[in-house]
């Protein structure tokens, strides 16, 4: 009997899943070596640490592989431990998770449900977005405001008593921006103490220096949930392992609903050895402070208008989804990875993350190549 895959697809898979778009990732560096037969590529697209991880986090991964016959700790008690130490918490305020994405979909399995309410802003994580919208919940949108910040102002006035969850993004991906002190008191002020407010601060370590920077371990709220991720500043992007911290009765809810031995073995060892190593950490920020220095000053003398960033990445607003495209492909051909936003409902931008002094070197030396034909072509939009 012949069976048809659409009818099955629409009895058994909820239409909000088959609504839902895939997460697109930055081109993986072997991919374009395949495909343009290059040997010297330059990946800046996925917002990584082009240091790599620290020899300390090498150490402790290398030193489990003899244990991979067996589970993992499933309460990862060394690495709770340690966090617990370096942030003055209990064990219990902490939840491990599969990046940080893995701690939102905990959060998504626990509070919500279809027709829940989730308030955040446009141009912000598209990952949240899709998880979000993977059990059913209604997504509502403000804008960012002229200076591509998340508008506390007006995701107070969106407040209403279906609001469930808040997800702000601080700082920003894909503009690299962040809201202060000042506007995050404001926003709290407005929201109601049964609504959880998500703080993705996956690029903290870049951010927190800044003066005004609302670090949410100062604040504490009871329905505040900080989460974080050593796939940035701690590069280590490839073992998955995000943290998150709350209060203990929302932490023991998320934890019902996580899955076991989550973060693996390799990656309990390998975020505990990152957290001692501070001088890696402090090298990672300042290679990144003078690469985002080299990259902004160079954008700007060549006419672009980069948005003002706190984190390892810059975007920029080409003028039209063509343009973005554009220098997308004149990049890749040069074996420079950058990142379109297309999927990011920012078809007319792309972001930029800033890498070594070599990768930057092999970025500058393709724009100078490219920039002719792209300036001859859409010169007129900057």
């Amino acid at each position: 009997m012949a069976v048809d895959p659409n009818r099955i697809s629409e009895e058994l898979v909820p239409e909000y899943i088959r609504n839902l778009a895939v997460y697109q990732a930055g081109k993986p560096i072997d991919e374009l070596a395949r495909e343009k037969g290059l040997t010297k590529i330059s990946k800046l697209a996925s917002n990584e640490n082009p240091l790599g991880p620290s020899p300390f986090a090498i150490k402790e991964m290398t030193g489990g592989l003899w244990e991979l016959h067996r589970y993992p700790d499933m309460h990862a008690y060394a690495l709770k431990q340690s966090l617990a130490d370096l942030y003055d918490l209990k064990k219990e305020n902490i939840i491990l998770g599969n990046g940080s994405e893995g701690i939102m979909a905990y959060i998504a399995r626990a509070f919500l449900q279809p027709g829940s309410e989730v308030l955040t802003s446009e141009k912000t994580f598209i990952g949240f977005y899709i998880l979000a919208r993977s059990v059913g919940a209604t997504l509502k949108t403000v804008p960012l405001n002229s200076e591509y910040r998340f508008d506390v102002e007006a995701l107070a006035k969106a407040i209403t008593d279906k609001t469930k969850v808040i997800y702000i993004a601080n700082p920003n991906n894909p503009t690299g921006t962040y809201i202060s002190k000042k506007e995050f008191d404001y926003l709290m002020e407005y929201v109601p103490s049964n609504v959880l407010v998500i703080l993705d601060e996956a690029y903290f370590e870049f951010a927190k220096d800044k003066g005004d920077y609302p670090d949410s371990m100062e604040y504490r709220y009871d329905n505040v949930i900080t989460l974080r991720t050593f796939s940035k500043a701690y590069g280590l992007s490839g073992i998955r392992v995000g943290y998150g911290f709350g209060h203990e009765d929302l932490i023991a809810n998320l934890t019902k609903v996580k899955l076991p031995f989550e973060p693996n073995l390799i990656a309990q060892l390998g975020a505990k050895g990152a957290l001692f190593d501070q001088p890696h950490l402090e090298r990672t920020k300042l290679i990144n402070h003078h690469g985002y220095v080299r990259l902004t000053t160079y954008l700007k003398e060549k006419g672009f208008n980069p948005i003002p960033s706190v984190t390892n990445f810059v975007t920029i607003k080409l003028g039209s989804p063509e343009a973005s495209n554009e220098m997308f492909n004149l990049l890749l051909n040069e074996g420079v990875i950058i990142r379109p936003l297309k999927a990011n409902e920012m078809p007319e931008y792309v972001r930029i993350s800033i890498g070594t002094t070599e990768e930057m070197d092999h970025f500058f030396e393709a724009m100078e190549k490219i920039l002719p034909q792209y300036l001859d072509k859409y010169g007129n939009l900057l």
